[in-house]
């Protein structure tokens, strides 16, 4: 394996990096970098190279996006923490990461390698309403696949005919669309298949914890107890709670409290939302509680971490 070199753990707040907020932190790298990044204010491309990654790692991370992430692990490995769960990416790997995802870089081997594309979560994209592919329509996170080399040629030759076309003079919008159209089809082909694949060959107690924090990834905003996720998943809450604690020696209750916690703490640092109106919105009764239970979790309370 190769010597990692080390990033920055999840303890603190995640950072919005948003598209435009990359374009101005990559800006003064623009000549060293421009032959493998491009970035305007609706499209960022990166095209076999982790030096995007790397500079983006000295802004302290975890971060949260607000846009889709496609990408391609060309070479090396790393460690990264994406929406609660640590992942081992490697070379030969599709990458998904979605709207309000939590990621933080944990190790990179020197020689990681990705490329890929980001788009805004209103990028004008050539499907009607309600009919994104299944990958990319909410029902999960994010998720990363391994793929064979035919099908990591073929999401190469597609990255390599977006990068062609914007680097046009006034390019077509409608033909850059319809690529990462093409790219999303291809991934969802993949994903469905894996998935697929999936639920032949995984333990019922893997496939119980996955689909548990897949839902807590989704509904935690609002769903703060565990009898909500259990009666989704037609379970007992005792029998769910077993289960997953089983398999990540972590309660679910715990699960549930992480995610409500990073959610908050994105309201508190990135918006101007009054701490009653970040308790509405997390569906707690009302803000006394809330903030008793954000410092029982924290040891601080929403007042002192936004001010800190």
């Amino acid at each position: 394996m190769h010597r990692f070199l080390a990033g920055i753990s999840m303890n603190k707040q995640p950072k919005l990096m948003s598209i435009p907020r990359m374009r101005d932190i990559l800006e003064p790298y623009a000549d060293e970098i421009g032959k493998r990044i491009y970035i305007d204010n609706h499209l960022a491309i990166v095209r076999g190279s982790a030096d995007l990654l790397r500079l983006l790692i000295r802004q302290q991370p975890p971060f949260t996006f607000d846009d889709r992430r496609v990408g391609l692990i060309m070479g090396g490995e790393a460690i990264t923490n994406i929406n609660l769960v640590e992942k081992h990416l490697t070379a030969g790997m599709l990458v998904y990461i979605g709207p309000s995802s939590i990621v933080s870089p944990v190790r990179l081997s020197p020689d990681f390698e990705i490329c890929g594309f980001g788009i805004p979560a209103d990028f004008p994209l050539p499907f009607a309403p309600g009919q994104l592919p299944q990958a990319f329509n909410g029902q999960v996170r994010d998720f990363q696949l391994p793929a064979s080399s035919a099908d990591i040629a073929t999401a190469r030759h597609i990255l390599d005919s977006l990068w062609h076309v914007v680097h046009q003079q006034d390019y077509n919008i409608q033909v850059v669309s319809s690529l990462i159209a093409a790219q999303m089809h291809h991934y969802d082909t993949l994903f469905r298949r894996y998935a697929d694949q999936q639920q032949n060959t995984q333990t019922r107690e893997q496939t119980i914890f996955d689909r548990f924090i897949q839902l807590v990834n989704q509904y935690a905003q609002h769903e703060h107890q565990i009898a909500f996720y259990a009666q989704k998943m037609c379970l007992t809450e005792r029998y769910l709670g077993t289960i997953v604690r089983q398999a990540s020696g972590v309660t679910a209750k715990e699960w549930i409290d992480r995610a409500i916690i990073v959610r908050v703490k994105v309201e508190l640092r990135h918006t101007d939302k009054t701490v009653a109106q970040i308790s509405e919105e997390m569906n707690f009764p009302n803000p006394s509680f809330f903030s008793k239970y954000f410092k029982r979790l924290t040891n601080m309370t929403p007042a002192e971490f936004r001010e800190a």
